[in-house]
């Protein structure tokens, strides 16, 4: 079985998704916990190279600080022989828009190919390798509607990504259609605040000249949304 490390950056409800996800899946091993966590590492790259280099299998699972994953997930999916370097992203729901895709899913990243990780990169699953499966399977619901920020932010990002079209083998129409929905469709908490952080992350992915390395910097991130 894959390790899996849990992924959190000051998020609000990260402590209670972590020991829920600890309860329900770790056991111990020749190299201890199979669950492990990393906690307030600076940058997203750097987080998952600090989570690659505390793995002790060839693939590792990521689980975001945000992710509540469902009780039908079972982290038992084992990459056949002979297929090599290839980054898995399972779907997780929005609970903001239901969008059902990749953002925010459970993944399994190849261990040394994350831990020489290209820390320049705008997106960074995409970077990892350039053998990408999407796993059709539900792993996870995405509750980044915990405060004002957040949710602002993760739409944000999502959005600039969404709308500059820089992640690698996307479907121009299904790109469009989830930024569509992103931009106008939002329903519970902060909802609000989710459709702002969506059109000013399209309207930044959109702009000439644009650096969408900056999405990757929270301190810049909240400093656009005090503006």
């Amino acid at each position: 079985m894959y390790d899996i490390v849990f992924i959190s950056y000051y998020e609000p409800n990260a402590d209670d998704l972590y020991k829920d996800l600890y309860t329900r899946y770790n056991s111990t091993g020749v190299f201890g916990d199979r669950v492990k966590r990393i906690k307030n590492v600076k940058g997203i790259h750097n987080a998952h190279i600090e989570a690659a280099k505390i793995a002790n299998t060839d693939y590792f699972y990521v689980v975001d600080g945000d992710a509540e994953v469902l009780d039908s997930f079972n982290f038992d999916y084992i990459v056949p022989n002979l297929v090599e370097d290839v980054v898995h992203v399972w779907t997780s729901i929005n609970p903001i828009n239901d969008l059902a895709y990749g953002y925010g899913g459970v993944k399994l990243l190849p261990t040394q190919l994350t831990r020489n990780l290209n820390t320049n990169s705008s997106d960074m699953t995409t970077s990892i390798s350039n053998n990408f499966k999407v796993m059709n399977e539900v792993s996870n619901i995405t509750f980044f509607n915990t405060d004002e920020f957040s949710t602002w932010k993760s739409a944000f990002r999502e959005c600039a990504k969404l709308s500059s079209k820089i992640i690698d083998r996307q479907d121009e129409g299904e790109t469009d259609e989830r930024l569509k929905i992103w931009t106008t469709k939002a329903n519970g908490r902060f909802c609000e605040y989710a459709i702002r952080g969506a059109r000013a992350g399209m309207e930044f992915g959109l702009s000439s000249g644009a650096d969408l390395r900056l999405i990757n910097d929270f301190d810049w991130l909240k400093e656009k949304f005090n503006a």
